[in-house]
Parts: C-alpha cells; sequence; structure tokens
C-alpha cells in the first residue's frame, strides 16, 4: 500500500512516462462541443479509454449520445470492437453522463511492468476514438441533424 505522496508521485511518473512514450497532442476536451471529452483512466485494476459526454442539458446529451451510438457499426467494424455504450452512467459524485469506452482489465498502475501494455493501449484505441471523432465530427456536431 502507497501513501498518499507516494502515489501521488507514482502518478506523475506514469503520466510522464506516458507523454515520454507518445509525445503527441491529444484531442481530449478539445473538441469544440461542450461537455463533450475524450478521456484516459488508469488505476490499480484497469485502463480505459472513454468519450464523456457530462452536458447539463438531459435534450443535448441524449443527442450527443443518440448521434454516436447511430454510427455504432461504422465504429465498431472500421475503428474499435469492443467499445461500451452506456447513455445513463452514473459517477461517484451522483452526476449522470453518457459514457462510450473500452477498458482493458488485469493491469494496473502501480505495476510499473503494466506500463508499457497501458501506453500502447491508449495509444491504439485513443487514436482510433480520435480518427472516428475526425471523420464524423460535422454530423455529431450538427444539432440540426438527428439520428
Amino acid at each position: 500500500m502507497y501513501s498518499k505522496e507516494e502515489t501521488q508521485r507514482l502518478k506523475h511518473e506514469f503520466w510522464v512516462a506516458f507523454a515520454e512514450a507518445y509525445p503527441r497532442k491529444w484531442l481530449l476536451y478539445d473538441t469544440k462541443i461542450k461537455d463533450f471529452s475524450f478521456k484516459f483512466f488508469v488505476d490499480n485494476k484497469k485502463a480505459q479509454v472513454l468519450i464523456d459526454i457530462e452536458h447539463r442539458n438531459d435534450e443535448l446529451r441524449k443527442i450527443y449520445f443518440e448521434k454516436i451510438e447511430s454510427l455504432k457499426t461504422i465504429l465498431e467494424e472500421e475503428y474499435i470492437a469492443d467499445l461500451i455504450f452506456e447513455r445513463h452512467f452514473y459517477l461517484e459524485n451522483g452526476k449522470t453522463i453518457s459514457r462510450i469506452w473500452v477498458e482493458k482489465t488485469g493491469m494496473g498502475m502501480n505495476n510499473r511492468q503494466h506500463w508499457n501494455d497501458i501506453f500502447d493501449f491508449f495509444n491504439e484505441k485513443m487514436s482510433a476514438l480520435e480518427y472516428f471523432f475526425y471523420e464524423y465530427q460535422d454530423y455529431i456536431k450538427d444539432l440540426e441533424t438527428n439520428t
């Protein structure tokens, strides 16, 4: 078990090592869609690459989620096959968001031997999600075109 300071240091070392392994600018929050972002997540049991749709307006959140869901076949056949779609995902703080993600279990940040596998997973899956988004962003952003 790590102390709070050791955990913070390990997290810092992990993210620095990831940035060194894959030195590029990721899309993440720069989608030009309010409360629509791409995220990396890792803990001691799994690594995840996520699309979080956190819009406070439930109708807009639903529209963005359904737009991506309408492209699910393309997304899974051409980009990432093992995505999980959850229209109503509940965060620990009680907030409801929509989330689309892929995860790899059985690995964690605390084990440095897993780091390269996590980095490769992050790079492969996030790159695929970004390519998908760049290809379909006009459709996703266009609120006049419904699913």
